[in-house]
């Protein structure tokens, strides 16, 4: 979990970034987390005009959808807890790659190309739309939940494995302990094994289709990837070999200037926007 602290333009004055501890549940994540924000509001002396809020799953007012990796984060209601410690201020609550997405947008990767897609590459994966400079949530919010697209041959089977349990942070650092390496998914995707290295090339080229097909409806001119799998030049550069091989039209592929505090970026705009209406 990221915090930041930001002057109404929204530069950012001073940040902190905690654990989650997911298997102690969502509600004393959210303890946490509230406890140091509050912390640096009282530390700089000034009065608080608005916060915003960057969240996996698709936000409801009374709670969250799609957020599996926590236990409990779907009942939380995120903004009135953080009134409740806080005050009465304006709380925006986005899904969080739709809050990368807004980052690039207005201060990133995506500020001079139309359409933009973002591509969270870190627990789960997702994906963000950008066009004419806005993010595109769709009717229920989820567009871009690619981690729910089948990740196998595309049988339609009920039973067939979704992307997230094929591709991302999570599943990696499984499957990293399960072939006995401790360094989790940046261990594995390293490794020198052929039996592995195999493995992992064919679960980069799932995701890789599933990117494919992004493109070929949405013909981005900028595809930006952020989180913490990008830190690996190999899923970057197999991603990108493989959409340069497969599309006809190929869009710019960058790794976000944020790393992976492109969500956190968007949440301190996301605030500013609020505190300036």
């Amino acid at each position: 979990m990221a915090l930041a602290l930001a002057e109404p333009d929204a530069t950012i004055v001073a940040r902190r970034r905690l654990p989650t501890y997911a298997v102690d549940g969502a509600e004393r994540a959210l303890a946490r987390a509230l406890d140091a924000a509050e912390k640096l509001v009282s530390d700089s002396g000034r009065p608080l005009l608005a916060a915003g809020i960057a969240t996996p799953g698709v936000v409801r007012p009374d709670g969250i959808d799609l957020a599996p990796n926590v236990p409990g984060w779907g009942e939380l209601r995120l903004a009135d807890a953080l009134r409740s410690r806080l005050g009465d201020i304006p709380v925006p609550v986005w899904n969080d790659v739709n809050a990368a997405a807004l980052a690039e947008a207005r201060h990133g990767s995506l500020r001079d190309a139309d359409p933009g897609l973002v591509l969270g590459l870190g627990t789960g994966v997702a994906a963000a739309l950008t066009v004419g400079g806005r993010v595109v949530p769709g009717f229920h919010g989820a567009a871009g939940e690619i981690g729910y697209t089948l990740g196998g041959a595309g049988t339609l089977d009920p039973d067939e494995a979704h992307l997230e349990a094929v591709f991302g942070g999570r599943v990696l650092d499984d499957l990293a302990a399960a072939h006995g390496l401790s360094g989790g998914a940046a261990e594995l995707v390293a490794a020198a094994d052929p039996e592995l290295s195999a493995v992992v090339d064919q679960r980069i080229d799932t995701m890789a289709r599933v990117v494919v097909g992004m493109c070929l409806l949405l013909d981005p001119e900028r595809v930006v990837l952020f989180g913490g799998l990008t830190g690996s030049a190999r899923i970057v550069t197999r991603l990108t070999e493989r959409l340069r091989s497969h599309l006809v039209f190929v869009p710019g592929v960058v790794v976000s200037g944020f790393a992976q505090d492109a969500p956190l970026v968007g949440a301190v705009t996301l605030a500013a926007d609020a505190a300036s209406t």
